[in-house]
This record gives structure tokens, sequence and C-alpha cells, in this order.
């Protein structure tokens, strides 16, 4: 994958985009642009993205641990795996996330519940 640690990419526009397995670490995608783009197995550990949006992106298995997500749409997303814990969620976008269908599953990184990393009860 792709290696853009620490990468400031605020208003980045991505339709798409395959950028499987890539580091994000400590990135900023605030107001990102990130629809129908693969992001399965991407780790934004400690980035900032907030007010993005991953409308029909497919998020399987990617880390968020202890992001900033306020704000952040997961739209259509597949989250199938993905690993949501310590990350800063606001309320009523944990609502939103917990409605989606593809909540499910466990990171086979981190070995985190993917439901129970957002803090969502059992489906």
């Amino acid at each position: 994958g792709a290696k853009a640690a620490g990468f400031d990419l605020s208003g980045v526009l991505m339709t798409g985009t395959d950028v499987s397995n890539a580091n994000f670490q400590d990135a900023y995608f605030s107001k990102g642009y990130l629809h129908d783009s693969n992001f399965d197995g991407a780790d934004f550990t400690n980035a900032i993205v907030d007010r993005a949006s991953f409308k029909g992106s497919s998020l399987k298995n990617a880390i968020f641990n202890n992001a900033l997500l306020t704000g952040t749409s997961f739209e259509n997303a597949n989250v199938e795996g993905a690993d949501f814990s310590e990350a800063y969620i606001g309320n009523f976008d944990i609502k939103a996330l917990c409605k989606n269908p593809t909540l499910k599953g466990e990171n086979p990184k981190t070995g985190a519940d993917t439901r129970m990393s957002v803090g969502c009860g059992p489906s």
C-alpha cells in the first residue's frame, strides 16, 4: 500500500481510487471527498478525518484507532472488519454508523470487534 503517513490531504477529491492497505497514520483528511474508492486495510490511526465523506467506499478491515471522525459520513460504505477503537465520533455520527448493515466482523490485525469498537450495542 501507499505511504502517506502525516500528509495533509485536506479537501482531497478521491473517486474510484484504490488506496487499499495504505498508511494514512497521522494524516489530515478534513473535508475529504472520498467516494466510491477502495480503502480496504488502510490504517488511519491518529488521523484527522473530520467532515469527510466515504460514501460508497469500501473500508473493509480499515483501522481508525484514535482517529478524529466528527461529521464524517460512512453512507453506503462497507465497514466490515474496520476497527474504530478510541476514535472520536460525534453522537449523531455514531447513530448513523450503527445503522450501517456492514458494521460487523472483527479486524484481522487488531482483533477488535467492529460493532463494539464504534460503541454500538449488539445488532
